[in-house]
């Protein structure tokens, strides 16, 4: 599981679809021999594909994967840039998927001097456009570990022509070991820069999730990776345990392009030599276990994890295999592409790495997208940007892309993949690089007094501000419960900024001084472990911890009671705030994520001589339309605005008290008309009409792309309809509408936290809602859900059929009158389908109404009592499943005398397709009545047992949309 959350990020790394035929893509697969590493005679064997396009020879692209990952990873991506034009080459690393050797964190004596053997083999294809002897026309993209390795690799090799790395790190030992507040502080210039101090906090979840994917001697994700590939060799066996000694990298190329292989010696340089400090065996003499990592790495995170502590060796051993240790010679053009929302490699990574590339001289372009880590791959704008880059560089065709910035802003409301949410900001330049104007910051003044925060003994309980490899998992749900988890009592100081005047845009790292000092007769150690966050609160308060994450700082207090001042650099983000939000800047002394301070302290936390935030903001062109248009009462006045707002009220509360009241005998559901069009002329649903009736199992079926989602959607009000209107119970139905209490919904996938129970899951939710608990009606949901005493364990333990049911049983909270459920027997095998079917029915026996969107169509004829079928945003058919079953005429007869029976009726006008099956004769009535069918047979002598309708439901949906459309 551990494997496939870090794998998820693997394949972030794509270009825009090409303009060849992806069956013109051919593939070979090959291992490729690398050095085993200094002083290993045995080579290690790489497990490679070339993907080559339709035309050769053209420029290369070499694609890594993340970690945990292998090159299935990123085959699609593969795939893209060979359609595109460019001969492609992927590999898993060493020590995953089925290529031999010990994980070495992109070491430049492993990893990256495997990728420079890889690069002297595509110099020798034939495929492969060269430069110049030796010297392939060659560009290297890949994401996270992938996204280092294109990094270092064109630090160390001056034959890489382009590189995009996407949601990787400049200085691994600073990005697993964070501190917001030590050493020097950092410039002002750009939007992202942080201090990157010495001695951090340990970023022990992220940390323990990389090491849990390394540390099996088959490798989870090795043994995953083989699956796909059909077998191979997953284990360590192609490289000993270890080696010693120093030595050049093997297989040297021809281009006097190529410097002098990267570094021998010098601590944490060589394989199997345990750098000053860093233990390579317990105390008692016995081996550490390593998995597939290097005997060093291991124990470099064993100390690490023990500790809590980075020692300089550790420093040492990840600064090598990191891009900060080649920035400054990196002479490739580079894209840097790095998300919003990610706790692992935050957006001040890309800044370093952008600072440092552009002041060696470097040509660099930096882009922010949604996403990252705990928030998904990248969308297709960025998609664009990569192949363009690559494009120009590498195809050397069209225009050269600018070396700006581009960020998106998203409006926090979700409206599905095809609608967007948020907006693109593009600027000319990067704040402060290479003499650009610095990055524009506001100075918002903060209020609160100095607060007392305790460090409870062992940094337990903890306050859970993310869940590392999970942000986009928990999603909304972590959103709503971060007020409560983020900030445990008593645990964490805050102070607020008055209300903002005007709207504005966060972009990048706010800053804050702030003052610790002890606390007088209580308990309290040398230093203290905090760690700071900044949130939005709006004035209905509604809280939100932007980015989901948090600054840790470790900070030397002194013994006599003053206080230590520092100056706290918070998380990097891009947020839209709204007039009259406000800013919590908070400090705690927890975090679930990082190794805390053990022992109990008391810490008294104030503001500085200068008690403001700075709001960092880039500004630029809006590319992209928003859905919610934050930014868009920018020059209107705040008194224009509030006065607006106020006759909007005053206006819908007079219609409300003129409107009739509902209908108490209304049904639960009335569509008329409705209609959906996107922004482009993109029309979903069209002119849509259906009744859905008390004790109704309605099911919504229809091909993909039919419209069904964007009905429940709309249903919802997560998306306001173009046309038409839809009424609940007698009420009009909209965003924030309150007939929408009495409606439960599983649309959007659910979110679990996965360490609570189902039970406890269920009432956080609940909470959530801001309704008093007694109306939750827990018990009944579980009752009616079928989970019986599993509801006690914890989620994470579940199945995918649980999951489900689970879920059913979160929407089924509040025993709403009418429920919608989007694709419930997603994932579920047989048995769980039938259990399904049963809670459905169950929910529907009281009087209660379901309305059920499938693409399982015998589940629907044996489940609902009622269905409507769609079909190009159309409603094609509506009735109850008999009447589809039976509407197209189809019959069968079980009778005495089945030959002489087809021939009564194949003698009948219009009757056609007459087949025997036994006694049944099975015929297409084509519009003659049955019981004239019937009546024939009667009268021609023939005795007729039976007589019913032939089709499935299946055969009556095939009918309606298609032969070709698949539900």
């Amino acid at each position: 599981m551990v494997v496939v959350v870090v794998g998820a990020v693997v394949a972030l790394v794509t270009a825009g679809r090409g303009n060849a035929a992806s069956s013109d893509v051919r593939t070979v697969e090959q291992r490729i021999e690398v050095s085993g590493g200094p002083g290993v005679a045995a080579p290690v064997g790489l497990d490679t594909t070339l993907y080559l396009p339709a035309r050769t020879p053209a420029p290369a692209v070499l694609v890594a994967h993340g970690f945990g990952g292998s090159k299935a990873s990123v085959d699609a991506d593969a795939r893209d840039l060979a359609a595109r034009g460019y001969v492609v080459l992927t590999w898993s690393a060493r020590g995953f998927g089925a290529s031999g050797g010990q994980i070495a964190l992109d070491s430049p004596d492993y990893e990256v001097a495997d990728a420079r053997r890889l690069v002297d083999w595509l110099a020798q294809r034939p495929e492969v456009l060269l430069d110049g002897p030796g010297d392939p026309r060659v560009g290297v993209t890949g994401g996270s570990y992938g996204g280092a390795l294109s990094l270092l690799l064109a630090g160390y090799d001056k034959r890489i022509d382009a590189i995009a790395p996407v949601i990787t790190y400049n200085d691994l030992g600073q990005a697993l070991f964070p501190d917001a507040a030590g050493g020097t502080p950092p410039p002002a210039d750009t939007p992202a820069a942080r201090t990157f101090g010495d001695d951090g906090v340990f970023k022990r979840g992220w940390a323990g999730i990389f090491f849990s994917a390394g540390a099996s001697p088959a490798g989870a994700a090795g043994s995953q990776a083989a699956s796909v590939l059909g077998g191979g060799n997953t284990g360590s066996s192609d490289q000993g345990s270890s080696g010693q000694g120093s030595g050049s990298q093997g297989s040297g190329g021809q281009g006097s392009s190529r410097e002098d292989a990267p570094g021998q010696g010098g601590a944490g340089a060589v394989q199997g030599t345990a750098a000053p400090g860093v233990a390579s065996a317990a105390p008692d003499g016995t081996p550490l276990t390593c998995g597939r990592f290097t005997a060093q790495v291991c124990a470099a995170y064993t100390e690490a994890a023990t500790t809590g502590r980075i020692s300089p060796a550790t420093a040492q051993l990840l600064y090598r295999s990191s891009p900060a240790s080649v920035t400054d010679r990196i002479t490739a053009p580079t894209l840097l592409v790095q998300g919003e929302q990610d706790t692992l490699f935050g957006l001040d990574q890309a800044d370093a790495n952008a600072r440092q590339i552009a002041a060696a001289g470097g040509t660099v372009r930096v882009v922010w997208y949604a996403g990252g880590h705990d928030g998904g791959a990248p969308g297709q704008s960025v998609r664009d940007d990569i192949a363009q880059w690559f494009d120009h560089y590498l195809m050397r065709s069209g225009p050269a892309p600018t070396s700006g910035f581009a960020y998106a802003v998203q409006s926090g409301i979700r409206a599905g993949s095809t609608t967007p949410t948020g907006r693109t900001i593009v600027a000319d330049t990067y704040p402060g690089l290479a003499g650009n104007p610095p990055v524009a910051a506001q100075h918002l003044p903060l209020r609160g007094s100095p607060q007392d925060v305790v460090n409870p003994a062992g940094g337990n309980p903890a306050a859970i501000t993310s869940l590392p490899g999970l942000g986009g998992s928990i999603g909304s749900l972590a959103g709503r419960l971060s007020a409560f988890t983020a900030n445990l009592p008593g645990q964490s100081a805050e102070f607020r900024s008055d209300p903002l005047a005007a709207p504005t845009t966060l972009a990048g790292s706010s800053r804050v001084t702030v003052t610790v000092s002890r606390e007088p007769g209580q308990p309290a150690g040398d230093e203290a472990v905090l760690f700071g966050r900044i949130s939005t609160l709006s004035p209905d308060g509604r809280r939100v911890l932007l980015g989901s994450s948090v600054a840790p700082m470790r900070v030397p207090v002194p013994a006599d009671g003053s206080p230590a001042t520092v100056t706290l650099t918070l998380p990097a983000v891009v947020a839209p705030l709204q007039a009259g939000d406000r800013l919590v800047v908070g400090v705690s002394t927890t975090d679930q994520a990082y190794a805390p301070a053990n022992d109990p302290a008391v810490w008294r936390i104030g503001l500085g001589a200068d008690p403001t935030v700075s709001v960092p903001s880039v500004p630029g062109r809006a590319v992209t339309e928003n859905t919610v248009p934050f930014g868009y009462l920018v020059g209107i006045g705040v008194i224009l605005a509030g006065a607006l707002l106020a006759w909007l009220v005053a206006r819908w509360r007079r219609r409300r008290l003129l409107a009739p009241a509902p209908d108490p005998d209304a049904p639960p559901l009335e569509i008329r008309g409705l209609a959906k069009t996107y922004r482009g002329g993109f029309t979903a649903v069209r002119d849509v009409s259906f009744d859905v009736k008390p004790g109704m199992v309605l099911g919504l079926l229809g091909p993909n792309g039919a419209g069904k989602t964007t009905v429940l959607r709309m249903l919802m009000g997560l998306i306001r309809p173009s046309a038409g209107t839809m009424r609940a119970f007698g009420e009009p139905i909209g965003p924030g509408a309150p007939v929408l209490a009495r409606i439960g919904a599983f649309v959007e996938g659910p979110g679990f936290l996965p360490h609570l129970s189902g039970a406890d899951n269920l009432r956080l939710y609940w909470a959530a809602t801001g309704r008093p608990p007694a109306d939750a009606h827990v018990e009944e949901a579980l009752a009616i859900a079928g989970l019986g005493s599993s509801v006690d364990r914890r989620v994470g333990a579940y199945s995918q059929g649980m999951r489900q049911r689970l879920a059913i049983a979160q929407a089924m909270l509040g025993l709403p009158e009418l429920l919608l459920l989007d694709e419930p027997t997603n994932g579920l095998d047989p048995p769980q389908i039938h259990a399904m079917r049963e809670v459905l029915r169950r929910y529907a026996a009281d009087g209660r109404t379901v309305l059920v969107s499938s693409h399982l169509l015998a589940e629907v004829e044996q489940t609902c009592t009622h269905v409507v079928v769609m079909h190009k945003g159309l409603v094609v058919a509506d009735g109850t499943v008999a009447d589809i079953i039976a509407g197209g005429g189809a019959a069968s007869f079980t009778v005495d005398e089945p030959d002489r029976a087809a021939a009564v009726l194949g003698g009948l006008a219009g009757v056609r397709e007459v087949a025997v099956d036994g006694t049944l004769v099975h015929a297409e009535l084509n519009g003659t009545p049955r019981a004239e069918a019937v009546q024939a047979l009667v009268t021609a002598g023939v005795g007729v047992q039976s007589a019913g309708p032939r089709r499935r439901l299946e055969d009556a949906f095939l009918q309606l949309v298609g032969e070709d459309a698949t539900p």
